[in-house]
């Protein structure tokens, strides 16, 4: 598959994909709202999936009628505690009934509990972890930054890992050997900065290939990272810097300032994905726009097919 480098392109993909292989199965925790409902309606009619809803079936009913769409074509799974719809939906993920964990209106701490759960959750046995992703006005690739929402201060290992999942990511997109910038406030390393010795640990490990299928360099600046005449100017020599297709933050502060910046500061197409689970994961906001939501169910579709 050649290189995504939109997500209008993406979503193209993911109907190619689902017209070979089939239409995935989305298990929706309290899938209680018209517009969830409308972007889950949108994907079923484009045939990239159908739905398994859990949640109160007399709201989940009029949230269908209100989104034009036919109880009929869903499967409804009457649960009316909100703790017990992460757990019911993600079980229909972790016993192959469904293929990809989607949160609805329930709150965030009870849609990762299910995800977390020993018992019917999606462990893999690795770090799991957020990615968004933007197409950004002016740059031919789509740019991925993590982790900036669910972990909050990786260790080394645990960047190693997040690393790795956003990769995979990537590679799942086309991008067959994604370039990484482990980003910090500079491009050299300082001891009395731990973020850039943490990126010069992992730039080693991706020479020395325990980081797989990508091209790793740090510490860079966000500057010398996607833009090639910063890093030019700074005489940086590097196939990663001016070209990044990843931007590993230090913590989730960094990342959550990085990401909204380019949702607020630039004409941008956003969305994000859980990575690293044994399963997709669609992580959305409840005031995320359908079109978000339709951009991460096609995201986590061509996961699947990467997995």
């Amino acid at each position: 598959m050649e290189q995504i480098r939109s997500l209008s392109q993406m979503i193209e993909e993911a109907k190619k994909l689902c017209s070979v292989v089939g239409r995935k199965r989305v298990a929706v925790a309290m899938a209680e709202d018209a517009g969830l409902i409308s972007a889950i309606e949108e994907a079923r009619r484009d045939g990239l999936i159908e739905a398994t809803l859990v949640g109160n079936v007399s709201v989940m009913k009029s949230a269908i009628a209100e989104a034009g769409a036919n109880e009929n074509d869903y499967i409804l799974i009457d649960e009316k505690n909100e703790i017990r719809c992460g757990l019911v939906a993600v079980a229909e993920v972790s016993s192959k009934r469904a293929d990809i964990y989607m949160k609805g209106q329930l709150h965030t701490d009870h849609f990762l509990r299910g995800m977390l759960n020993k018992e019917v959750g999606l462990r893999s046995g690795r770090v799991i972890s957020h990615c968004y992703f933007h197409q950004i006005d002016g740059y031919d690739r789509i740019i991925f930054i993590a982790d900036a929402a669910f972990n909050t201060y990786p260790s080394l290992k645990q960047k190693a890992d997040i690393l790795q999942n956003t990769v995979n990511f990537a590679r799942a997109l086309g991008v067959e050997c994604p370039k990484v910038a482990c980003l910090a406030a500079v491009e050299v390393v300082n001891p009395d900065m731990p973020c850039t010795l943490d990126a010069a640990a992992l730039t080693m490990m991706g020479q020395r290939g325990q980081l797989k299928n990508c091209l790793v360099d740090g510490p860079l600046a966000l500057d010398n990272a996607i833009n090639e005449e910063a890093a030019k100017t700074k005489r940086i020599v590097s196939l990663v810097a001016g070209k990044a297709d990843i931007l590993l933050v230090p913590t989730i502060d960094d990342g959550n300032m990085l990401a909204k910046s380019v949702i607020y500061f630039s004409k941008n197409e956003t969305a994000g994905l859980m990575v690293g689970a044994a399963a997709p994961v669609i992580l959305t906001s409840r005031a995320d726009s359908p079109r978000t939501k339709m951009l991460s169910i096609a995201a986590a579709i061509m996961m699947t097919a990467h997995s």
